[in-house]
């Protein structure tokens, strides 16, 4: 009865250690593989007059690729601008210092992200850069509002009904 006892407390502790691990394995594949050790970034910031739903740690990417994240989103209280903080990865540390950003939806309603436009120029974005060209989010409601309550075309014809 004492070997049985044994076998089965054995049996109940790799269990346990095999469910631990794959929580691990879960979380660690929850956060992209990213643990925050090793490799660099740099920051840039960019100012945008509407970011819609856009929040902190969304993706920055250049052609879909993920360049880096948002960091910090705060507001130009002059200006009433979003000024966005972008950490970049320091393997894309040859990106042009005229790329322009924008503010996109993946999908039709999908999450928010910055997309990069890289440019010509030469020099490369250095810690603490602004990127000066900027295209605000496109709402939805607000495009669905100017369609239904006119705003379009100015040049239409009035028509009476």
């Amino acid at each position: 009865m004492n070997r049985s006892g044994n076998r089965f407390e054995l049996a109940v502790g790799l269990f346990l250690l095999l469910s631990f691990a794959t929580l691990l394995v879960l979380a660690f594949a929850s956060t992209n593989g990213k643990t925050g050790l090793g490799g660099g970034s740099y920051t840039v910031t960019a100012r945008f007059s509407n970011i819609g739903e856009l929040r902190v740690r969304a993706p920055v990417k250049i052609g879909g690729v993920t360049v880096g994240e948002i960091s910090r989103i705060q507001l130009d209280p002059q200006t009433f601008e979003a000024v966005l903080t972008l950490k970049i990865d320091s393997a894309y540390s040859d990106i042009p210092a005229d790329t322009s950003a924008a503010v996109f939806t993946s999908g039709l309603l999908g999450e928010r992200y910055v997309a990069l436009a890289p440019g010509g120029d030469p020099e490369p974005l250095r810690d603490g850069d602004e990127i000066v060209l900027t295209q605000s989010a496109v709402v939805l409601e607000q495009l669905i509002g100017k369609y239904l309550f006119g705003g379009g075309d100015e040049n239409a014809p009035a028509t009476d009904e």
